[in-house]
């Protein structure tokens, strides 16, 4: 099994202790998805990765949100998904309410509850689509949590040992932020993918293929973990896996993540974040980032507008006499 830097450093100062987007800090067991409807399910999110190209982990996130709402119909008596109806949504819904449930976590529950049945109709499996008049719920609007660069080229420079690990972590850090890869599209990179470029190309959702710059800290810092610490990872089982645990195995999108926290006390994506911003700040235009990302559309990458806003908003206010 991969391991990361939560036994091989240190913790560095934290950054940010936030929960992810949509995250309300509850621990609770999923539940499973009920007999009568488990083969609708599984054929649903089937469909689901193939026809969408959606990532695994996407598609997982579908199957728990569904299980949810129907272990709650079960609960209601309900034994077939052609009997559930408007008036299960909604109570469905009012519960997450009363529970404390983020709206973010709602919105995207009720999304995934459209989308199957949605599909359902398609496949005439009920007569009725029970969300087509239900009021939609907006998720809110949060601006992305970017690490100022100051501070996090502070820190990031204090990942300077020389131990495997060490060189695996800084590599890691840079890489994130020096590209802006979500840590899925990180974890899955070859050494065949980066040896020797300065362009690497990266499979993103959906089967998009994109082509990012690898250069300055990032490629030096690759280049250091590629001659002096992989080496000292690797074992014959470690085939062309660019990141290794220390145990040789490849270290996943669970064992990045632990590696970001621990030196960082932040997430893999608050460096999405920074990359992106920071970016916008120092004069990038929004199509060059939106392609450096991998967004589809551009008002995705337009959230990032508000926070270089904000940026210069602050910057006058600070500096300005007559502000």
């Amino acid at each position: 099994m991969a391991q990361s830097a939560g036994t091989e450093s240190g913790c560095s100062p934290v950054i940010d202790q936030h929960l992810p987007d949509g995250h309300d800090g509850r621990v609770s067991q999923i539940p499973e998805v009920p007999d009568w409807a488990e083969s609708v399910v599984a054929a649903f999110l089937e469909r689901l990765g193939a026809e969408r190209g959606l990532s695994g982990n996407t598609t997982a996130a579908y199957g728990r949100d569904l299980a949810q709402f129907l272990e709650f119909c079960d609960r209601m008596g309900i034994r077939d998904v052609a009997g559930i109806d408007r008036h299960a949504v909604r109570r469905f819904q009012a519960q997450m309410v009363s529970r404390g449930y983020a709206s973010s976590s709602i919105a995207r529950k009720v999304s995934a509850i459209r989308s199957f049945f949605a599909d359902a109709v398609r496949r005439e499996l009920v007569a009725a689509d029970p969300t087509v008049d239900l009021p939609p719920r907006r998720r809110p609007f949060r601006l992305p949590r970017a690490v100022p660069a100051r501070a996090l080229a502070d820190l990031l420079d204090r990942v300077d040992g020389d131990s495997p690990a060490d060189l695996r972590d800084r590599a890691v850090l840079e890489t994130l932020y020096g590209t802006g890869l979500r840590v899925s599209e990180l974890a899955a990179l070859r050494v065949r993918d980066v040896a020797g470029v300065d362009l690497v190309r990266v499979l993103g959702k959906g089967a998009k293929e994109r082509v990012v710059p690898l250069a300055g800290a990032a490629r030096r810092s690759l280049d250091r973990y590629l001659v002096g610490g992989r080496p000292a990872l690797a074992v014959d089982a470690s085939d062309d896996h660019l990141w290794l645990g220390v145990r040789g195995g490849p270290l996943g999108p669970r064992g990045v993540r632990r590696v970001v926290r621990t030196r960082l006390g932040t997430f893999p994506h608050a460096l999405r974040h920074s990359f992106a911003t920071h970016l916008l700040e120092r004069g990038a235009d929004l199509r060059t980032v939106q392609e450096l990302l991998g967004h589809v559309e551009l008002a995705t990458t337009q959230t990032y507008t508000a926070v270089s806003r904000h940026h210069l908003k602050a910057t006058y206010e600070r500096s300005h006499p007559r502000a």
